[in-house]
């Protein structure tokens, strides 16, 4: 393995029987999974190439469940791994021999509705789109939508501070949640935030938003609800080269435009999805922006002229607009089904770095240089309007030494977003893929700041214990 994990604690192995039994009260029968068979389901997240097997997996219905299990986790030195959906890309959810899986996924209810003030409070193993699918017969949605928002939970979505392709006008989970209940190692059980605007005091929502299960367990969260736009139409431009299609990103932003999403996608990202999704992409152009506008018809009739007007001086091979709603829904799911569509045809790596996007046509350029030099594929597929990269690294788990080209690749990738003046990531978190990275981006005295915090809230350690910070030089309370 490329990816070190440490070393599981002898005594806790030898004392999973008894740490079993001591589960067992705490919650339903069928809610602990300790069979070899039932918790390899548990092994691994959406960054495959790593498995670990869990030493139990518990799955809580109630906040007051999970309280009980972080008690005894904590009173008994065991290991807690939060997981929603399984979903996370950076290796977020990967369990450790000695630690158990506390899943959400039974947690699935939505617990108040508030039109008037456009607020939703949710338990946070429901599904993101879910929430958009409980308030839309009133005209309402939950706005961030990461690709597999039909799948991931709201509790995977605050650990990774997710975002999705309307990020670029509505913001990420940061910017749509008002309040969470947390359950911390000790298994206390404390309320940050609310349905409210604002609090008073620290911003601890912030703090939690985006810290990838190591401060608590998010059981239930208050989120923004918003009253969806009149209409919305997408745009397909088609570019002969990555470097115009780049630059035609940088300067509609530079003009003070904002549409909902302007997603990013090269030639053999196009050429992949449109051989599964059939969506009606250019196959002919080396690059292609989706760039959605909403509103009322005239006033998307007069953004996605100006657009067009920008777009014509770089010399577009191609500029459609959705005329249906039929041939929007076609232009989204092939966007929404890229990782998808490349999963059939090869092993692949999905990294996640931001950049400014006035770089994206140097580094759009460089990522290609990278791969090529490694003899890799590489497809890009990233939501351009706001620097967020997601190169699709291609390569053959079952010729040896690939995966550790792609991961040297990821790696190259990821410090040239540093150098530009991006960070390592937008919202897929750190995890354990960019966890020795860490060192790239922060030096040791800013490392050694988010230590201490982590140390507030945790300071044994037991909460996903082996991600974020570089397994060498932690600071232990």
């Amino acid at each position: 393995m490329s990816i070190a994990f440490p070393t599981p604690d002898p005594d806790i192995l030898a004392r999973r029987e008894t740490i079993i039994a001591g589960l067992r009260p705490l919650v339903a029968a069928e809610a602990l999974i300790v069979t070899e068979d039932e918790r390899r389901a548990f092994e691994t997240d959406g960054l495959t190439a790593y498995r670990k097997m869990p030493l139990a997996v518990v799955l809580p219905s109630t906040t007051a469940e999970v309280s009980a299990v972080m008690a005894y986790c904590h009173a008994n030195g065991v290991r807690v791994v939060a997981r929603g959906a399984g979903t996370s890309l950076a290796g977020g959810a990967i369990a450790q021999e000695d630690a158990i899986i506390l899943g959400v996924a039974k947690m699935t209810r939505v617990l108040d509705v508030d039109f008037e003030n456009r607020v939703a409070r949710v338990e946070s193993g429901l599904t993101n789109l879910a929430i958009s699918g409980a308030v839309s017969h009133e005209g309402f949605f939950y706005a961030p939508d990461p690709s597999s928002q039909l799948a991931c939970t709201i509790a995977g979505n605050i650990a990774m501070n997710s975002g999705g392709a309307h990020c670029l006008k509505y913001g990420v989970t940061t910017n749509n949640l008002l309040g969470v209940t947390l359950v911390m190692s000790d298994g206390t059980v404390a309320e940050i935030g609310g349905a409210h605007l604002d609090s008073a005091g620290y911003d601890l929502l912030g703090l939690i938003c985006g810290s990838e299960g190591q401060l608590g367990i998010v059981t239930e969260a208050t989120v923004r609800i918003l009253r969806a736009a009149e209409g919305a139409r997408p745009a397909l431009v088609g570019f002969s080269s990555v470097e115009d299609a780049g630059a035609c990103t940088a300067a509609i932003i530079a003009a003070g435009i904002i549409p909902v999403a302007m997603e990013y996608m090269d030639r053999e990202a196009i050429l992949i999805t449109e051989d599964f999704a059939q969506a009606g992409y250019p196959r002919d152009a080396e690059a292609m922006l989706i760039i959605e506008v909403e509103g009322s018809d005239e006033e998307c009739e007069a953004m996605l002229a100006r657009i067009e007007a920008i777009a014509r001086d770089y010399r577009p091979t191609s500029i459609r607009v959705s005329k249906s709603e039929a041939e929007s829904a076609a232009i989204w799911k092939g966007r929404k089904s890229a990782f998808g569509a490349t999963g059939r045809i090869s092993d692949y790596i999905c990294m996640d770095g931001t950049i400014p996007t006035g770089q994206l046509p140097l580094v759009l350029e460089r990522i290609g240089a990278i791969c090529a030099d490694k003899g890799l594929r590489v497809a890009n597929v990233f939501h351009a309007g706001d620097g967020n990269l997601h190169p699709l690294i291609l390569f053959d788990i079952n010729k040896p030494g690939e995966l550790q080209k792609a991961e040297a690749a990821g790696d190259e990738i990821l410090k040239l977003c540093v150098e530009v003046g991006g960070c390592l990531t937008g919202e897929h978190g750190v995890g354990i893929e960019k966890r020795e990275l860490m060192r790239f981006q922060y030096a040791q005295v800013d490392l050694d700041q988010q230590m201490r915090v982590r140390n507030v809230f945790d300071p044994k350690w037991l909460m996903n214990p082996a991600k974020v910070f570089p397994l060498e030089g932690r600071l232990t309370a």
